[in-house]
């Protein structure tokens, strides 16, 4: 019973947890000076170290054969989803706050919702209640994100924390201050984030199907994306005392986000997804905004601004929205299916009884014709 409801909520929240505790630690580490795409380099590699032990253990004996066409997927899948959108993201965070990039995270149903229609693998269904709420859902994400990009207002004034953490007070006077083009350099990097994230679920969907081992086949991808990042961040930063782990912020961003947010996310998200969907483990992508505003508030001194509010508002109606509208396509189908089952069901049953009827019918010529014999 417990592994049905309170387990799988706790999981999902403890790996919004963990996510909003990689923002805060993340930023920290580049306001020390630590290089975005290094940091996401090193990610890779203990991503890679922390999910060896679950493929090996869990899938050494179900993985199927890897062919050329898969490991070409999975090669896409680590540009995409990995590289590509870890790339992105830790450079918007860099250029913008946690809670914006929190913000800016949850454009990734919409983005994936537009990818999936046009690759066929969802229908947009404008008629129907669920189709209208989808599209609706994914103009307002997008709308919102483009209000908290865009337009920042005037700052809302919130008491300060009495919790706030000096060691930031640190990193935030070593950190350059940001100016007008990385102002919205930031949240543009995080909208391309997301819309390459979404690339990465349409070519998931195939792998799903074609190499069911989620441990191994992420294995294979976070080690080849970490091929990808240290070759980027090396084009980049060529002084490898940039590399260097000394500074202690450094090192537990990059420990934290390869084993918490790459390896124990991923489990905890794969067990919750197989007993109770994708759909439930996607509503609880808000609790990461609302939990990082309230830590960045509390331990960086984060400024809370109308335009960030207003707009981190309107994503989250947003994605509400398209979720909801995917629920009632997903029970309208099941209901469709349901009744498939039902007609197909009487339709044996009648077919069963005539059957009977034949068999067992004096008048029957068969029957008569079996009996003397």
């Amino acid at each position: 019973m417990a592994s049905n409801g309170v387990i799988p909520f706790l999981a999902m929240v403890l790996v919004q947890l963990g996510y909003a505790g990689m923002n805060i630690t993340s930023k920290l580490a580049m306001q020390s000076g630590m290089n975005p795409l290094i940091l996401v380099a090193y990610r890779q590699m203990f991503g890679t170290l922390s999910l060896a032990p679950f493929a090996y253990w869990l899938e050494r004996n179900t993985a199927p054969r890897m062919t050329i066409r898969t490991g070409f997927m999975i090669f896409l899948s680590s540009l995409t989803g990995v590289s590509g959108n870890q790339v992105l993201y830790f450079m918007g965070l860099k250029y913008s706050t946690p809670t914006i990039a929190c913000a800016l995270t949850n454009l990734l149903p919409a983005f994936t919702f537009i990818l999936a229609v046009l690759f066929r693998q969802e229908y947009l269904r404008i008629k129907t209640t669920a189709g209208i709420a989808k599209v609706l859902g994914t103009g307002l994400s997008v709308g919102g994100a483009l209000l908290l990009s865009f337009y920042h207002g005037h700052l809302i004034g919130i008491k300060e924390s009495s919790i706030h953490w000096r060691y930031a007070d640190k990193m935030e006077s070593s950190s350059p201050s940001p100016t007008g083009i990385s102002l919205f350099l930031g949240p543009l990097a995080l909208i391309g984030s997301a819309l390459v994230w979404s690339v990465w679920f349409i070519i998931q969907a195939d792998i799903s199907k074609s190499y069911p081992a989620p441990y191994t086949s992420s294995l294979y991808m976070c080690f080849m994306a970490s091929i990808q990042c240290v070759v980027i961040a090396l084009c980049d930063e060529h002084k490898l005392s940039a590399w260097s782990l000394h500074n202690h912020m450094r090192l537990v961003s990059s420990l934290y986000a390869g084993i918490v947010c790459s390896g124990l996310a991923y489990g905890l998200l794969s067990w919750t997804i197989a007993r109770k969907g994708p759909l439930y483990a996607s509503v609880f992508t808000p609790m990461l905004l609302i939990i990082t505003a309230v830590v960045s508030w509390a331990l960086l001194e984060e400024k809370l601004y109308v335009g960030t509010a207003l707009g981190s508002l309107v994503i989250v109606i947003g994605l509400y929205s398209v979720l909801w509208g995917k629920s009632q396509e997903m029970n309208e189908n099941g209901a469709i299916q349901g009744t498939d089952k039902e007609v197909i069901n009487h339709k044996v049953k009648d077919e069963m009884k005539d059957l009977e009827l034949q068999l067992y019918n004096p008048s029957n010529g068969n029957n008569h014709h079996a009996a003397t014999t």
